[in-house]
């Protein structure tokens, strides 16, 4: 029987689907298929119509040998540095209650416990190894660019995820590579003037993998917004 579902429900199935998922399966994904889903994804409104995204799409050997560079370098406690400000240098409320309750939420099922520092610092590694997802992407901007130009890009980034799972694929968007930039410059024709913003991982998820049971909690707009007027 066809799909009845209405042009506004298909929409919203695919932003509230989208979920950090870090466990993928081996299944290839087509390199027609990602560049189709960045095409559509570049649609994204920038200022000016800039259009400030660039992207460097790994697969196979390439991938696998800057995993391997980047998981030593991290286990081996090598010091790294994003050339940018992800988070503030405290946290605060309620920021910081949402944070650990992610953090605690995804540890208790990995089965990880307070205070089991190697194996926290093991799960993290595992973000380069884009959680073994046959895709991973590092996305760049050029670093003359303005905060205007940055707000651009997250549209583009939630573009792309909310576009994967239209063909039934996730992902997990990672500021994790953004301090090793420099391991990642050694292996992909970066040029020094692009800044790395981020890394992707893009797969289908593997659904056996308890990590990929999280759910995370959203604050309805109520609490967030101001209607006034109405």
């Amino acid at each position: 029987m066809p799909d009845q579902s209405t042009p506004a429900e298909i929409v919203e199935a695919a932003i509230a689907s989208r979920r950090s998922v870090r466990a993928f399966l081996p299944t290839p994904v087509p390199r027609e298929l990602i560049e189709q889903i960045l095409d559509v994804a570049a649609r994204a409104p920038s200022g000016t119509n800039m259009q400030p995204w660039r992207a460097y799409v790994l697969a196979g050997d390439v991938k696998e040998r800057l995993s391997a560079d980047l998981v030593r370098a991290f286990m081996e406690g090598s010091q790294h540095a994003s050339e940018y400000k992800y988070y503030p240098d405290r946290f605060f409320e309620p920021y910081l209650s949402r944070r650990r309750k992610v953090g605690w939420d995804l540890y208790g099922l990995l089965g990880i416990a307070r205070g089991e520092t190697a194996r926290m610092q093991a799960q993290h590694a595992r973000n380069f190894l884009f959680f073994e997802a046959p895709v991973g992407l590092i996305f760049t901007i050029e670093r003359r660019l303005e905060i205007g130009s940055w707000l651009d890009y997250g549209i583009f980034l939630g573009n792309v995820m909310t576009a994967l799972r239209g063909h039934g694929l996730h992902s997990c968007a990672q500021a994790a590579f953004a301090p090793m930039h420099e391991i990642v410059r050694l292996h992909l024709p970066i040029p020094p003037d692009e800044v790395v913003v981020c890394g992707m991982s893009i797969g289908y998820e593997d659904t056996s993998a308890p990590e990929n049971r999280l759910r995370t909690e959203r604050v309805p707009a109520r609490e967030f917004a101001r209607f006034i007027g109405w």
